[in-house]
């Protein structure tokens, strides 16, 4: 099962593997290894967009959604464990939500007393990530390529005076 930005799944089926494609964003994965469930998310911003209360963060909304599910299926919330991955620099010279996703992820999961078992946060360079949720298993690959921009290369062309970075 494939999630992308602002999903989530969650699972009990020992043949399921939850898999995305990380960037800037943050991934959570939660299980309870006594239940045999758990999820993962996609959390593209940690922070209210304009005018948002701090009760409707998208960061809170992801983590509280992925944890009610887990719950339905029989998870306890004081069983749970977490591993998070993502929060790359995507572009250099722009801001750094990526280090904001990683650093809200890590705090919320402090707050609830969720231990961080395993994380893979920061750098350049994007993460396919695949999850076991019965297991807890994790795998992750850094992709090869890294994005360019006109600090660190010459911009790529299209040959159609679109310039990609």
């Amino acid at each position: 099962m494939h999630i992308t930005q602002g999903e989530f799944a969650v699972g009990t089926d020992h043949e399921l593997v939850i898999s995305t494609l990380l960037g800037s964003c943050v991934s959570c994965c939660l299980w309870d290894c006594e239940a045999g469930v758990g999820g993962m998310n996609h959390m593209l911003l940690a922070r209210p967009s304009a005018g948002a209360s701090a009760h409707t963060l998208s960061g809170i909304n992801a983590m509280e959604l992925l944890i009610n599910e887990l719950i339905k299926l029989g998870a306890r919330r004081d069983r749970l464990s977490a591993k998070v991955f993502g929060g790359a620099r995507m572009i250099s010279g722009l801001s750094d939500i990526g280090a904001e996703n990683a650093a809200f992820t890590k705090a919320y999961l402090e707050a609830e007393g969720i231990p961080l078992v395993t994380e893979s946060l920061g750098g350049c360079q994007a993460r396919n990530l695949r999850f076991w949720p019965t297991t807890g298993r994790a795998q992750q690959k850094l992709t090869d390529v890294r994005l360019r921009d006109a600090e660190s290369h010459a911009p790529l062309s299209t040959g159609n005076a679109i310039e990609l970075f």
